[in-house]
């Protein structure tokens, strides 16, 4: 029996119409090399506004990742959403893997889009790209925010004890589930309340999969691979920018110890914020107190995030 309706496809819809309400139009810009990228860009840019870029992590498509930010900061900037590599309509035939090509990627999306400045939002495996970027792009990089992103790790973490699947392999069946078991399993990792998915029939964990999982399955499980792959601490570059660093206060997959390790790394000039209550997807589940974090610093300079109280 074919399938005739799909409540992830009309969630899907749902946001595309949200982002056009918002102010932004749907773009593919061709890199001529065999990579292609498309983004969510403003349709009137204002140069009055300072622009904003925000990287989604792995998992569901970047709409879903930032549709409840959005409506929270595009009266402030210039809002770009790109889509990855091998993420929605974003591809490359070339063999690089690294969060580095990721970010060479996304920094040469921003220069075609004419965007010469601007500050960003790192999630998850967005993180680690936008860190790349600050790193090789300082000067056209303002402010950065990390959210739940274990960028000062090394290879040797895999099996050291700080992360609560020590098998590579593994980590990526988990990480880019292809079954309703798999996603469940991610989902235990993911929250601190479990959500009322993980009750769901199979049926519909399988709609989710269908839509936003099947699609370059290697690819990217090949970019989980890449992330710990010869990463040594005494190589890693030190960011410059004032640099805000989000974390869950019990998440299973970028544990705490990674984020209290990433602000001792780069020091004064980085804030730590801890979500009480939540895990690695405290945007789903603090969806108020992130956007409160996000625009005190992003927005509200008289008003530095350390002086905002840790609560929720």
């Amino acid at each position: 029996m074919s399938r005739c309706f799909s409540l992830v496809q009309t969630k899907n819809w749902c946001h595309r119409s949200a982002f056009s309400k918002s102010g932004l139009r749907s773009t593919i810009t061709d890199f001529k090399d065999g990579t292609v990228m498309h983004c969510w860009a403003p349709k009137a840019r204002k140069e009055s506004k300072p622009n904003l870029l925000l990287i989604h992590g792995l998992g569901a498509n970047a709409m879903w990742q930032w549709a409840d930010v959005i409506p929270h900061l595009s009266r402030h900037f210039n809002i770009y959403v790109p889509d990855l590599v091998f993420f929605g309509d974003s591809y490359t035939t070339r063999p690089e893997r690294s969060e580095s090509f990721q970010a060479q990627c996304v920094m040469r999306l921003m220069e075609a889009l004419s965007v010469k400045r601007m500050s960003l939002v790192g999630l998850s495996y967005g993180g680690f790209v936008g860190y790349s970027m600050a790193a090789q792009f300082s000067e056209a990089i303002e402010k950065v925010v990390i959210c739940c992103a274990g960028v000062y790790m090394e290879e040797k973490d895999l099996v050291g004890g700080v992360f609560p699947v020590s098998d590579l392999e593994e980590a990526c069946r988990i990480l880019v589930p292809q079954t309703p078991d798999k996603l469940r399993e991610l989902l235990s990792y993911t929250f601190y309340k479990q959500p009322p998915i993980r009750l769901l029939p199979s049926c519909f964990l399988d709609d989710f999969i269908n839509a936003m999982c099947t699609e370059c399955v290697e690819e990217k499980r090949d970019l989980v691979r890449a992330i710990p792959k010869g990463r040594k601490l005494s190589d890693f570059p030190k960011i410059t920018q004032p640099a805000l660093l989000i974390w869950g206060e019990h998440d299973q997959v970028f544990p705490m110890e990674l984020g209290h390790r990433l602000k001792g790394f780069v020091g004064e000039n980085a804030d730590l914020v801890v979500i009480k209550k939540a895990g690695h997807a405290f945007n789903v589940e603090k969806p108020k107190e992130f956007n409160v974090r996000l625009k005190s610093f992003l927005v509200d300079l008289k008003t530095p995030t350390s002086k905002l109280e840790n609560h929720k």
